[in-house]
């Protein structure tokens, strides 16, 4: 009988040895400067194929970002190599991804404890999700007062938008992929947090804000 037990304990312990092997961590952000990409990969064989894929010099480590599973790429310099390579894994691979960058003189600091304030709104009420293109999306850190900023960069209105149940300014919706990446270039030369990702994940709450 004891040595049932003892077995039966050796296997549960075993058991949740596998299930922290397998748990998750948040992804770490990108250093300044970095263009991060992250790749939504979901299932085992989604990793397995990705990392088959791709060049044994391009690290990567499986994380989760806004309650997704993703592959985090790392280490690219210019917005041209995470371009490449996020078409790289699209056409290659059938796996769609996120390109994230950090300011390399960020001028926007998060605030902890602050709640979340949503702008001043200048249409009605009505959540719609974007089409299929691409949506550049910038975190405001609880500062409405930063749309102002955006609009003068990307030199048109700003909406308001959810993506992974967070609220982001919208800098552009586009199908035109030359443009948005241009558009998180000149966002991250303006010291902003931006990030491309698929519109089609998009919640349009509100299609033009204001102060």
């Amino acid at each position: 009988m004891s040595t049932t037990i003892f077995a039966y304990a050796g296997l549960i312990c075993g058991m949740s040895s596998v299930f922290a092997q397998q748990a998750v961590s948040p992804c770490q952000p990108p250093t300044p400067g970095e263009y991060l990409l992250l790749v939504v990969s979901p299932t085992a064989d989604n990793q397995k194929q990705l990392r088959s894929a791709l060049p044994p010099e391009l690290k990567t480590i499986n994380c989760k970002y806004l309650n997704e599973t993703v592959t985090r790429i790392g280490g690219f310099n210019k917005i041209d190599d995470a371009n490449r390579w996020a078409r790289y894994v699209s056409n290659i691979v059938g796996l769609s991804a996120i390109i994230t960058t950090r300011p390399t003189t960020p001028d926007v600091q998060p605030q902890q404890q602050a709640p979340i304030q949503q702008p001043q709104q200048t249409v009605n009420y009505n959540p719609q999700a974007l089409g299929e293109g691409y949506a550049v999306l910038v975190d405001y850190y609880n500062r409405p007062e930063l749309v102002n900023s955006v609009q003068q960069i990307v030199g048109g209105n700003v909406g308001f938008v959810s993506y992974g149940q967070r609220p982001y300014l919208l800098a552009v919706y586009t199908t035109n992929q030359t443009e948005a990446y241009n558009t998180l270039q000149k966002l991250n030369n303006g010291g902003f947090v931006a990030t491309i990702v698929d519109s089609r994940k998009v919640i349009l709450l509100r299609s033009t804000v204001r102060l």
